[in-house]
């Protein structure tokens, strides 16, 4: 059985890791954003992803501890 996938809406046409992990919930803060990125427990789009500042853009998927969300970007107009 799979687990259901949050959206999770932002107000611009990008996110950065970090941010969207604080903004979901998935974190506390960005420390702890930056121990989980660093030691390759964040998955963005299926595969680890090391880098907190990579650019997250509309219907990106991010994993961690088995809890996924998908960027929900407002429609470019």
């Amino acid at each position: 059985m799979s687990n259901p996938i949050d959206d999770v809406p932002i107000r611009d046409s990008m996110i950065r890791l970090g941010q969207l992990l604080k903004l979901a919930n998935l974190v506390e803060d960005g420390v702890e954003a930056t121990e989980l990125i660093k030691n390759g427990l964040v998955k963005v789009n299926g595969e680890i992803d090391d880098r907190r500042g990579r650019q997250l853009h509309n219907g990106d998927t991010v994993t961690v501890n088995g809890h996924t969300v998908k960027v929900v970007a407002p429609e470019a107009g």
